[in-house]
């Protein structure tokens, strides 16, 4: 494979800034912040955790319902950038309003969590929808999971900087609280991830797209409409979102709840902290080995292999007792996370009409979204009739097996043709 261009290399280094907001704010430091928040104000351990999980179906349900109709606009000539560019800046600046928020204030950090995370998920559904603008069908595999990689070891360098300063914060070397501390990170992760941004702004554009017309919107509807008429057409392409809906559902359930699930265990912050250090750094690698065996093996059967290790992980998760086994199930994440995310973004790449990605993308962000209603649901509600967080992230199972039957059914892309919605 040629070395990768200038305009694939801007693209992929989005990954490397904001996916310090999926380990800082997802995953890592703000669960723990809100959680202490929750605690301190006598919610208890469940409850928080259930609320949590609602506040993902909340605004997972907000984007599911607007990705489509936004991405059908955006199809048209020059505007797939500003879309992008609203979210972004939407997320840059919830993110950093998250460090002038009291640390007692639970209900209120939950709100402007949801705010940073329409941001950087908004911002995400038309970044995807580039890698149709960046690159050939050919290098799809290699420059999906390159950059899904480089999302990982980037976001390594915030999070340590991060982690460092509140550990040593807790421990007195330095003279704040572990509250500000967080707030600290929070300031970090929006200054980490607008840096790497502005490659983006440079230099990839939209080379696929709809001629402008008059009535955008109104003919942005119509062709929303069309292609619900004519979803026979793509069949395919609904095949695989139907398995996507599945799978990703328990993927994205584990990557955002995981650290608070660590915290009903009873495993320290410290820990925690380390520990998901540890899985970013395994799991670049890792990503890009999945998109390096994706060409030799085909990207289905990678998928394959990453589904089955989730499916060992749910199995895992309900037995879990020590930070030890908690160690051993990050690890076993650690080595697909990122590349089912990847091969499942460059795979759908190449099933949908170039000049209609943004749309059809819309698609995928409302088949995954919806899935993170489900998922979060599925563990809040659980462990709340439960009393155990395990039972929550087990009852994940049955996802990934539907995921991986439906999966079975999605033909190869180089067999599928697609014309574009007119």
């Amino acid at each position: 494979m040629k070395r990768f261009t200038k305009t694939e290399n801007s693209w992929m280094f989005y990954d490397w800034g904001n996916s310090a907001y999926s380990i800082i704010i997802t995953t890592a430091v703000f669960p723990l912040f809100y959680k202490a928040a929750a605690t301190k104000a006598g919610v208890t351990a469940v409850d928080s955790t259930a609320y949590l999980g609602y506040t993902i179906a909340i605004f997972t349900f907000i984007l599911a319902m607007i990705g489509p109709i936004l991405g059908t606009i955006a199809d048209y000539q020059g505007l797939k950038k500003k879309f992008f560019s609203f979210f972004f800046f939407l997320g840059i600046f919830s993110t950093g309003l998250l460090a002038f928020i009291p640390s007692d204030n639970w209900l209120l950090l939950l709100i402007c969590y949801t705010f940073a995370a329409l941001g950087s998920t908004g911002a995400n559904v038309f970044y995807d929808a580039f890698l149709t603008d960046v690159t050939t069908d050919d290098r799809m595999n290699r420059v999906s999971s390159r950059g899904y990689g480089l999302g990982y070891i980037g976001s390594t360098i915030p999070f340590i900087i991060s982690i460092a300063i509140i550990i040593l914060a807790q421990n007195g070397v330095l003279p704040i609280s572990a509250s500000i501390a967080s707030k600290i990170a929070f300031v970090i992760t929006a200054l980490w991830w607008g840096l790497f941004a502005i490659p983006m702004f440079k230099n990839v554009h939209q080379h696929h797209y709809i001629e402008r017309e008059s009535k955008i919107i109104s003919n942005s509807f119509k062709r929303l409409g069309k292609t619900f008429k004519e979803i026979k057409k793509y069949r395919a392409v609904f095949l695989f979102l139907v398995a996507y809906f599945f799978y990703i559902d328990g993927v994205g359930t584990i990557i955002s709840m995981s650290t608070a699930y660590g915290s009903d265990l009873g495993i320290g912050t410290t820990d925690l902290l380390i520990i998901l250090f540890v899985t970013q750094v395994v799991a670049g690698p890792f990503a890009i080995l999945y998109g390096r065996l994706a060409d030799k093996f085909t990207g289905k059967k990678m998928l394959y292999v990453g589904i089955v290790v989730y499916i060992i992980v749910c199995i895992y998760a309900y037995f879990l007792e020590t930070t030890l086994d908690f160690w051993i199930l990050a690890m076993l994440v650690a080595t697909s996370q990122g590349g089912i995310q990847a091969l499942s973004r460059s795979y759908f790449a190449k099933l949908v009409p170039k000049k209609n990605a943004n749309e059809f993308f819309g698609f995928y962000n409302i088949f995954g979204k919806f899935a993170s209603i489900m998922g979060p649901l599925l563990v809040g509600v659980t462990a709340q009739i439960t009393g155990k967080s395990n039972m929550g992230v087990f009852s994940l199972v049955i996802l990934f097996i539907i995921g991986i039957i439906v999966l079975a059914f999605v033909p190869d892309p180089k067999k599928v043709s697609v014309e574009a919605i007119k």
